[in-house]
């Protein structure tokens, strides 16, 4: 599956389209969006999942 946004520009990522996916994986995906959005990943998941 792809997310893309276009907020601060036109961003892409790919995320595994498997039935789970490893903690390592989340981690990498959440650091990505976090250094794209230009915020704290501990701020972005407390955003996210609240």
């Amino acid at each position: 599956m792809r997310l893309t946004t276009t907020i601060k520009g036109e961003f892409h990522i790919t995320i595994p389209n498997h039935k789970s996916l490893k903690v390592g994986t989340i981690n990498n995906i959440l650091s990505d969006i976090a250094k794209y959005l230009a915020r704290d990943k501990n701020d972005l998941i407390k955003v996210l999942f609240g």
